[in-house]
């Protein structure tokens, strides 16, 4: 049974004239006549009663008017459906990231992109380049941001764009910023420590212990805005990212060269092709850094890659 012969019924079920029915799905009549005919030889029963000048449905014609009216009209839904998928005015995006870009670059680009394509659905995963390089993998998003290398580890079935630099510097509560601060100044201060998980616990702990000592904690355990606001109550300093530090209104302090730092990659699923949706905003992401780049708004120390 094809949706063409299917088509061709409902013009003569509604005209109850075969050659005005031609006329009006743009056919000739002896090529309807003759798929209408397939279709009762493949239904095993005649679907028309045929005498001249009266064209009647059979009881099995009767029985199909429903069906093929319902069939047709699901047809044009799915066919309507999927162009508006193609041309962006629906889709769903899966987005990971860590909280520390979900609380900086994350809201911008994703502003730019609901700008442009309100109809596309936006779901936000947080979580450390760990797990999400794990839900990658797993099919669970589509794009994710994660700080390269992951833990150190290689992620062969990821397609992975490098993207940013960004240095980690020194926020604290109270003084005036120096002009730097070595990692080594670090020893014996109770730092303001992120829960284990976070890239950027690991990073401060490395080089911590690549300068000879285990660092202090005034509290530790937090997510990104408890980390932010446990340094404002004047617990003690934290180690954050430069674009978080820029917009956080703390006293950021940079780090002696050759400093601390972090490299951003966009990634994805290498043999699995981005759907339309998640290749617009990986090119509204790269975009939104060209231009971030070019009019000077990257934050001080944050070097673009692309």
């Amino acid at each position: 049974m094809q949706l063409q012969q299917l088509r061709y019924f409902l013009a003569v079920a509604e005209t109850r004239h075969f050659t005005r029915a031609a006329e009006a799905a743009h056919v000739a009549q002896p090529s309807l006549s003759q798929q209408i005919r397939s279709l009762e030889r493949e239904l095993g029963a005649e679907l028309f009663h045929r005498t001249r000048g009266n064209i009647a449905l059979t009881d099995a014609g009767d029985a199909l008017l429903p069906l093929a009216r319902r069939i047709l009209a699901d047809t044009e839904s799915a066919r309507l459906a999927v162009q508006e998928t193609v041309q962006l005015r629906r889709g769903r995006v899966r987005l990971g990231a860590p909280p520390s870009l979900c609380t900086s670059l994350v809201p911008d680009v994703l502003r730019v992109f609901r700008d442009r394509y309100p109809g596309v659905t936006l779901m936000v995963r947080e979580g450390g380049s760990r797990d999400l390089v794990r839900w990658l993998a797993a099919g669970e998003l589509d794009l994710a941001l994660v700080i390269t290398p992951p833990s150190g580890e290689s992620a062969p079935a990821l397609a992975v764009t490098e993207l940013l630099h960004e240095e980690l510097v020194l926020v604290s509560a109270v003084g005036r910023a120096r002009r730097t601060v070595r990692v080594a100044e670090l020893k014996g201060r109770p730092l303001v420590m992120f829960r284990e998980g976070y890239d950027l616990r690991e990073a401060t702990l490395a080089a911590c212990r690549a300068a000879g000592f285990e660092p202090e904690f005034a509290v530790e355990g937090g997510e990104m805005d408890a980390v932010l606001g446990f340094v404002r109550a004047g617990l003690g300093p934290a180690v954050l990212p430069g674009m978080v530090a820029a917009r956080s209104g703390l006293t950021v302090t940079p780090f002696a060269g050759p400093g601390l730092g972090r490299t951003i990659a966009v990634a994805h699923g290498h043999e699995v092709p981005l759907t339309r949706a998640a290749e617009a905003l990986h090119t509204t992401l790269l975009a939104h850094l060209r231009d971030a780049a070019r009019d000077g708004e990257l934050p001080p120390g944050t070097r673009l890659l692309l």
